[in-house]
């Protein structure tokens, strides 16, 4: 796996390990960077986009170390000659590196570089190219500028790497909000109206309980006459009653006196007791009599009335109850609608934090679309100049133009 910067100049004493170094240290894409430098002028400028292809399939491939890695094995290699239409096997391949003396006689490799594809891709049919001028290439005159050019466009994609996370997680933070701000919404929306139906449901059974007092007040003053009547002829009769258990009990106590003790206290007892037997109780229990029927006439006349009022009272307490039950109802639904506010407010302050997200992940969009202006501009000046390594400035040109896909059209994006 490389993790340093292509040299301008090979090590090596000889053209096998200058390859060697090139197949074991450079990237993927640094190996087709350095082929494109070493024979820009001898066709490979119209086969540029075949090797970013190349490299872009070989990084698929290489699972272990993506563009970080240098070759692949052979199982890989076999699956990046299958993709290619290549009916090539690994071995034939190696054959014809051992031809064109690439590779020693008893070199066996257990990995594939993509400078040996590319090798027995071109060199056959390219007299000009083959791996001796391949390692002793030049890589440009202006290799500063390259590497400023370089060090630009790494950051560019840096900072694309930054907007493409942000607009992601912003996206999906949004997107989240936003459907649990319409759920909230919705769920506020529904407790306000229930809300709404209990407070009237309330006002419905307060005014029932309103109307069934009312009933019940009228019942009893219909019927307060009748009862007091009523009432009045029990308090006379009890007071009868208490006259006639006097009588008796006086009766009683005489009796008994008149049995008992001795002949002059009997005497004066029976004297007493026939006195007291003499007066006439008739009056009274005729008085009695005639209070107790009109009692019951009271009672009777009172019944309808009581009856109502009892009626009146039993639909009063139905209504009270009611009423209490919808009070109840309707401070639940105050409560549940109040919770489902609070939870809609805090869903639109979560929307507009994922909006200031968004506007964050925008703002690094913008940014890297200033690199890649500056990117672009630096790379039109380093062309201008002689001797320049055209395939390194083509390949960083490529991903600039691979970068600007995820750029909107409005901030110069393109888009195929």
């Amino acid at each position: 796996m490389a993790t340093h910067d292509a040299p301008q100049v090979l090590p090596g004493s000889t053209d096998n390990e200058k390859l060697l170094y090139l197949c074991s240290e450079l990237t993927h894409k640094q190996q087709a960077v350095w082929f494109l430098n070493a024979f820009w002028e001898v066709g490979m400028e119209a086969e540029a986009e075949t090797f970013w292809e190349y490299v872009r399939e070989i990084v698929e491939i290489d699972i272990e170390n993506r563009a970080q890695g240098c070759s692949l094995d052979e199982v890989e290699a076999h699956r990046f000659l299958e993709k290619r239409g290549e009916t090539l096997t690994v071995l034939a391949l190696r054959a014809n590196l051992r031809k064109s003396g690439a590779l020693g006689e008893k070199e066996r490799p257990k990995r594939v570089p993509l400078t040996h594809y590319l090798l027995y891709k071109y060199a056959d049919h390219n007299e000009k190219i083959n791996y001796h001028l391949l390692v002793n290439a030049s890589q440009g005159d202006n290799r500063e500028e390259i590497e400023k050019a370089q060090a630009m466009v790494d950051e560019m994609n840096a900072a694309f790497e930054d907007a493409d996370a942000k607009a992601q997680v912003a996206a999906a933070a949004l997107r989240e909000a936003q459907a649990r701000e319409a759920e909230s919404v919705a769920a506020a929306q529904a407790a306000k109206a229930a809300e709404d139906e209990a407070k009237a449901r309330e006002q419905d059974a307060v005014a029932r309980e309103q109307e069934a007092l009312a009933r019940e007040a009228d019942a009893r003053e219909a019927e307060a006459p009748f009862k007091a009547a009523q009432e009045e002829l029990e308090a006379a009769l009890a007071e009868m009653k208490a006259q006639e258990d006097a009588y008796n009990n006086k009766t009683a106590e005489l009796k008994q006196q008149s049995e008992e003790g001795g002949v002059v206290s009997r005497n004066r007892a029976k004297v007493q007791l026939d006195a007291h037997l003499a007066e006439d109780p008739l009056p009274l229990r005729r008085a009695k009599l005639t209070t107790e029927a009109a009692r019951k006439k009271a009672e009777k006349a009172r019944a309808p009335f009581e009856a109502a009022t009892k009626i009146a009272e039993a639909a009063r307490e139905v209504a009270s109850a009611a009423a209490s039950q919808a009070s109840q109802a309707r401070a639940a639904a105050e409560s549940r609608a109040a919770a489902a506010a609070s939870a809609a407010a805090a869903a639109a302050n979560a929307r507009a934090q994922s909006e200031a997200a968004k506007q964050s992940a925008d703002d690094a969009v913008e940014e890297a679309r200033r690199q890649v202006e500056a990117a672009l501009a630096y790379l039109e000046e380093v062309k201008a100049t002689p001797g320049c390594a055209h395939g390194a400035i083509w390949w960083m040109e490529r991903e600039i133009q691979e970068r600007k896909r995820y750029l909107p059209a409005s901030k110069g994006g393109v888009h195929h």
